[in-house]
């Protein structure tokens, strides 16, 4: 018999109770997943959260690369996802295409030992691993500005992977050259190199969408996330990671208009007046939004049954090097 959603809430909690399992969720989680989350936030952050809870079993409702961070982190822990939904910019970039970027710039005249690599949160583990064995970092879209700036004092060319819009806004705010792999330019004159990986929900939004919002509602602002295309983020008010633009957003007056340019689910829930989301169409991810109710259930009964299902496990070798990777960021 199918539950409805209070019902399986009920039982969700009750599970809770019975069993050592902490339920995190992300902020792009549908509101009813949200909503029973003991511990909320970005992607980071939930990593760190989890670090210091004391429950055996991490029940993660994200994206595979969430729940690979928080395993990284704490191996000592059970990490256990609803859904192991795959994230569209992580999938882009797989070890073996790692390396293949790096050859790029090889080919370009730059050696290895002149590569410092650092891979956004949003990656594979093995892809961290890569880039730990290769002396680089972890960055998320809060600390790319500072991770990036510790980098170049090492005079090495900065490979950033996979987001290249990331890559590309953080150089234009340092006033740094950057350079696509595979656009034309010659990465070898580039100080930050970028893979060609992207998030297709930021992608969504344009400068188009701006000048409509600014044209309808005169004094309104725009704030977007580093993961827009840069012409969008050169065109906003404000650019910041999700927590920088939930800040931002609630220390606005309340009378003030703003326009938001990141995932619906998120922007929804800011707060009730005079908030907008930047885009004709709906931008929601989909595979965040993979995670039901009915699936946190379900996952929770399997720890009951003593049958855990879509446990997160990553080998030893992977493990020791991404960590590296993000403990050198933590550090800074």
């Amino acid at each position: 018999m199918q539950l409805s959603n209070e019902e399986l809430k009920k039982e969700i909690q009750r599970l809770k109770e019975k069993l050592s399992v902490t339920i995190v969720a992300h902020f792009y989680q549908r509101d009813e997943v949200f909503e029973v989350g003991d511990i909320t936030g970005d992607s980071l952050e939930l990593a760190k959260k989890t670090r210091d809870d004391d429950a055996e079993f991490v029940l993660f409702c994200g994206v595979g690369f969430m729940g690979q961070s928080v395993k990284v982190l704490s191996p000592h822990k059970r990490v256990v996802m609803p859904k192991v939904a795959e994230c569209a910019m992580a999938s882009m970039i797989n070890g073996t295409q790692f390396d293949e970027a790096v050859k790029a710039l090889n080919s370009a005249g730059i050696s290895n030992e002149n590569i410092l690599p650092i891979t956004y949160i949003n990656s594979d583990v093995v892809v961290k691993a890569k880039v730990g064995e290769m002396g680089g970092m972890v960055c998320t879209s809060s600390n790319a500005k500072t991770i990036i700036t510790t980098a170049l004092k090492e005079g090495k060319k900065i490979l950033f992977v996979p987001d290249r819009c990331l890559g590309q806004n953080i150089a234009n705010e340092m006033g740094l050259k950057s350079a696509v792999i595979g656009d034309g330019r010659d990465i070898a004159a580039a100080d930050i190199i970028c893979y060609d990986g992207f998030c297709s929900v930021h992608q969504l939004f344009s400068v188009e969408d701006i000048e409509f919002f600014r044209n309808k509602y005169p004094g309104i602002l725009v704030a977007t996330h580093p993961e827009c295309d840069p012409a969008v983020c050169q065109a906003s008010d404000f650019v910041g990671s999700t927590s920088q633009l939930i800040k931002y957003i609630k220390e606005l007056p309340a009378e003030q208009k703003v326009v938001v340019g990141t995932e619906f689910n998120m922007v929804n829930r800011l707060r009730p007046n005079n908030t907008y989301v930047l885009s004709s169409t709906k931008p929601e991810c989909p595979t965040m939004n993979e995670t039901t109710l009915q699936d946190v259930y379900a996952t929770l009964k399997a720890i009951e049954d003593g049958s855990p299902i879509n446990e997160i496990f990553v080998d030893e070798t992977t493990q020791k090097w991404a960590k590296i990777a993000l403990e050198r960021m933590m550090a800074l």
